[in-house]
């Protein structure tokens, strides 16, 4: 495709690297270990992965605290091995995209250490006397520093929006340090273009300008980014980690996910649609029933008015991108849901106006693991653990499930304990499997363009069963466990192309418990 139009167009999956694939034998997945597993990847029908950091790391933040954005953390391989496994994936038709942390650095970034030593020195941001938030300075710079998020990610400098004569470190958006950092973004970007790279996921992309209300400067400093973009890499893109493709993608963003957090209502039409276990894993998020439950006691009307003002707001300039989960949420198959209420999960994902991420091994069904140690910051509070959404893939049934052959504790993550975890080679060689499933609509996807973001889209009914057209196709999905019907007041497509559980009369419309289909005229 010219341009970026691909990003449209994208079935997008994410891989965690430390747990997809050992290829050395340490107990860490690694470019090479990527590589092996191309094939599986370009079976499967995914056409971009993007790839959580890679980059120098103490890994106190699982490599989301940056020591050299240039180079990559050697428990992966050496720059070249990406640079291999990115021009085979582009053999593949699969185009990869890196992490870009573009807010912050670690404590340990050689900028950093100069910066704690040089009160001349802006590109972070210093007070001269303590502030709420702020940390004191390791180093002989007299001051405190603003952290991004843990304390060992000190922000970098985009300016502020607002200054104040009475905090004088407030400094404008077209100071030094902010221009410095503007301008390494872009050599960051231009740097593994030149290796491969097809794009980048912004992490925190609405982070770089401080008190900027309505995110005025930040826009105009993503507006710059794209127009450089455009200019010098054309057919390169970014996505952001924003959650509100409405304000996101005007702002220069070629794409943005639906999250947990973001948009008006902070996250809400996300966790209305299918949770992952925001009450049981984030403590910080109240449990309410959602639309993919099995007890049917959810609504799907917050996601449509989110998805309504977000297709509004891109305006078919941008991707909303609907993610399964990814490596700070639970999985879909997280507390109480079962394998079984996953294909009609996928089945809406993959048939909706969206563009699919879906996050390495959701695909099989695996579930999200409790009870981890803190493994690189992953444990955020009491019940709020990251780790179980980032264990080991599972690709056979041996000891270390295909993952690595190095002695299971020397794995980056355990495995999932239990005796029936799913895994890749059984359920390719199981044609009735969930792997299948996502296969065959991922296909069916390709082969219908009307299935795809820019298709146009009229839902019939917005409860149980979930009923909608897409162009001369219409879907049908019940993520309940109790039958579900709906009366046909008009002719409706009745030739079934893909689906189980869901029949259709002249007057009505039945759904048995956990069904979907696809008909056509």
């Amino acid at each position: 495709m010219v341009g970026t139009e691909w990003v449209r167009d994208a079935v997008l999956y994410q891989v965690y690297p430390q747990s997809f694939a050992d290829g050395n034998g340490d107990g860490t997945g690694d470019f090479a270990g990527l590589t092996d597993r191309l094939e599986y990847l370009r079976w499967l029908g995914v056409d971009a992965v993007w790839l959580n950091p890679c980059f120098v790391s103490p890994f106190g933040d699982a490599g989301y605290d940056v020591a050299d954005f240039l180079g990559t953390a050697p428990r992966y391989g050496t720059a070249e091995e990406l640079a291999k496994f990115t021009d085979a994936a582009r053999g593949a038709g699969i185009r990869v995209l890196l992490d870009l942390v573009a807010g912050h650095t670690s404590d340990r970034h050689p900028w950093f250490a100069r910066s704690a030593d040089d009160p001349s020195d802006h590109r972070y941001i210093w007070a001269d006397r303590p502030a709420p938030g702020y940390v004191a300075s390791p180093g002989s710079r007299p001051g405190w520093y603003k952290p991004n998020f843990f304390d060992f990610q000190p922000a970098l400098n985009f300016g502020h929006a607002r200054t104040d004569p009475d905090e004088p470190w407030r400094l404008p958006v077209d100071a030094e340090g902010p221009r410095a950092n503007r301008a390494a973004l872009r050599e960051i970007m231009a740097h593994w273009f030149a290796l491969g790279v097809s794009g980048f996921r912004v992490d925190m992309a609405s982070s770089l300008v401080k008190d900027d209300p309505g995110f005025v400067e930040t826009g105009r400093l993503w507006r710059e980014t794209r127009a450089w973009l455009d200019a010098e890499h054309p057919d390169r893109a970014i996505l952001a980690e924003w959650g509100d493709p409405a304000r996101s993608v005007p702002m220069g963003f070629h794409g943005d996910f639906f999250l947990q957090f973001g948009g008006p209502e902070d996250g809400a039409p996300l966790r209305s649609l299918w949770d992952n276990g925001a009450g049981t894993v984030h403590e910080h998020w109240p449990a309410e029933p959602c639309f993919f439950d099995a007890e049917g006691r959810g609504s799907m009307r917050r996601f449509l008015a989110e998805w309504e003002r977000a297709r509004a707001g891109t305006a078919g300039a941008g991707a909303a991108f609907l993610p399964t989960a990814n490596h700070d949420y639970s999985r879909l198959a997280t507390g109480p849901r079962t394998r079984e209420q996953l294909a009609a999960a996928f089945a809406f994902q993959l048939t909706w106006p969206t563009a699919p991420a879906i996050y390495y091994g959701d695909e099989i069904g695996m579930r999200y693991v409790p009870g981890l140690p803190d493994t690189e910051g992953s444990a955020l509070g009491p019940r709020y653990n990251r780790a179980g959404c980032r264990t080991p893939m599972q690709w056979d049934a041996t000891p270390g499930a295909g993952f690595s052959d190095a002695p299971a504790e020397r794995f980056y993550l355990p495995l999932d304990p239990s005796p029936d975890r799913p895994d890749v080679a059984a359920q390719r060689a199981d044609e009735n499997s969930l792997l299948h499933h996502v296969r065959r609509l991922i296909a069916l996807r390709r082969a219908h363009p009307a299935l795809g973001p820019d298709g146009p889209v009229e839902v019939l009914h917005d409860g149980y069963p979930l009923t909608y057209l897409r162009g001369d196709l219409l879907v049908v999905v019940n993520p309940r466990r109790a039958p579900a019907g709906l009366p046909v007041e008009r002719e409706l497509p009745g030739r079934l192309l893909a689906g189980q559980g869901v029949s259709m009369t002249h007057s009505v419309l039945r759904a048995e418990g956990f069904s979907w289909a696809v008909f056509a005229r």
